[in-house]
């Protein structure tokens, strides 16, 4: 009652009627009139009524001025980001809906209280909410909160596939994978146009070759074609066939044919003076083939009047043979292009090269450059292993091994070979699967669709083979 009075008192002095204090008993019986009392309820009812609204319209009004960052999402790739209203601090909210949300792939989850959905297109989305909040009437209009949010475009989608000239007289196929026999084992090789040079129609720069020789030796070679070289697909696609070209000649078949001797007493004297006669071997006959190599790319600038650096490519080469005593492996290696040999238990790895990185500030070596055969470390781009088994003969372009192993420092840790054999197991983001058995008939088609994983700039040229 007296709240109510109080309420009169300020209501009639608003209104220039003052109640003095010997009129207090008359305004406690004027209060208490029937059809007075009635008039301030409704007085009272309005005025709850109308703080009501304007509390109401000062709740929307936060909501609607109040800043909202989604996160931004990415076409096709799995989406969720937390939208709670009590963190935003819209408490008052009781009822709401999203609208533009299914339109384009996401939905909220009012359980987990987030946006979630895989994105189906790209854009400045416009989200609207449309809420009402407490003390709104049941009738009223949702009130709409526009909502900025991007989602991104597909990365991949971004990159064109235009098509190389095939009338080039140095054209090659953009992407090749092969499976096939070799000695004892299988091999699995894929080379790929990188999405940099698809971009523009260029060409596939890398290359490999190869084959099964006389006497047991298999030989595998890949060559990465400088990007700089104008002609650097050619110059990787002459040093691919160079090498098995010099392996194939009957003065070369005749050479090997030495080593197994050589073997032999390996195999009852590990002595120094067995050891140098073996690295004299390997050095003599794998320096014959990278200099006769040199040689035809030298030939092949002078006969086209091209610059002989036109033609710039890295270089590597695995012969392999099986002996009763286990694999003979013998390496060389010019650039920047890893070869790998993991044991059968997967428990150690054997690098059969060093790169051309670091020391020469990240610039790497080409088999075109006349000075690597005069350097002092020529010696030691050749490699000889003797190893009981093996799992897998792996030799890969940049293309892969900057993506996947990053600096060269990881190539010895056996842990990161082990996860890019699960990788290529199917532990990747695309779920992409090669199983590496010689009975998978489909084994090219699955190589050929891992080769083209996605890496946030790496669009280089891939080529990847595993003899296993």
């Amino acid at each position: 009652m007296n709240d109510v009075k109080q309420l009169v008192i300020k209501l009639f002095k608003s209104n220039q009627i003052n109640i003095p204090a010997n009129r207090t008993d008359l305004l406690d019986k004027f209060l208490q009139d029937e059809k007075n009392a009635a008039s301030i309820n409704i007085i009272v009812e309005n005025l709850n009524q109308l703080m009501g609204n304007w509390k109401s319209e000062e709740k929307i009004n936060e909501i609607m001025q109040q800043p909202v960052r989604v996160l931004n999402a990415t076409v096709g790739k799995p989406y969720e980001t937390s939208f709670d209203f009590n963190k935003l601090n819209w408490k008052n909210i009781v009822a709401f809906e999203f609208k533009g949300l299914e339109e384009v792939g996401l939905r909220y989850d009012e359980k987990t209280k987030q946006i979630t959905g895989v994105p189906t297109q790209s854009g400045d989305i416009k989200i609207t909410f449309k809420f009402k909040v407490d003390g709104q009437p049941e009738e009223a209009p949702f009130n709409e909160k526009i909502i900025p949010f991007i989602i991104n475009p597909d990365p991949k989608s971004l990159w064109k596939n235009v098509e190389s000239d095939k009338n080039d007289p140095y054209w090659k196929e953009n992407d090749v994978t092969v499976f096939a026999p070799i000695g004892d084992r299988h091999i699995l090789v894929s080379s790929k146009r990188g999405r940099s040079h698809a971009n523009v129609g260029s060409y596939r720069e890398d290359d490999f070759a190869f084959k099964d020789l006389e006497n047991g030796w298999s030989l595998v070679v890949v060559a990465d074609g400088a990007g700089s070289a104008k002609l650097s697909r050619k110059g990787s696609a002459l040093a691919c066939n160079g090498v098995v070209e010099f392996f194939e000649e009957r003065e070369s078949v005749e050479r090997l044919v030495e080593f197994d001797g050589l073997l032999q007493q390996y195999k009852s004297n590990t002595g120094e003076d067995i050891q140098k006669k073996l690295n004299h071997f390997v050095y003599n006959n794998l320096g014959k083939a990278a200099f006769q190599v040199h040689k035809k790319l030298e030939a092949f600038a002078t006969e086209k009047s091209i610059a002989l650096k036109d033609l710039n490519s890295t270089l590597i080469f695995m012969l392999f043979k099986k002996y009763d005593i286990g694999y003979a492996l013998l390496s060389f290696g010019v650039g920047d292009c890893p070869i790998a040999v993991l044991n059968k238990g997967i428990t150690e790895v054997v690098l059969m090269n060093w790169l051309d990185v670091g020391e020469f500030g990240g610039g790497t070596r080409f088999i075109t450059m006349p000075e690597i055969f005069k350097n002092e470390k020529f010696s030691t781009r050749f490699g000889f292993k003797l190893v009981d088994d093996f799992s897998y003969l792996i030799m890969m372009s940049d293309g892969i091994y900057d993506p996947k192993f990053v600096v060269e420092a990881n190539l010895p840790n056996i842990k990161k070979w082990k996860e890019f054999l699960a990788d290529l197991g199917g532990k990747n983001d695309d779920g992409v699967k090669v199983e590496l058995r010689a009975d998978n008939k489909e084994i090219e088609q699955q190589f050929s669709g891992w080769m083209d994983f996605w890496s946030t700039g790496n669009h280089d040229d891939r080529t990847l083979a595993i003899v296993f």
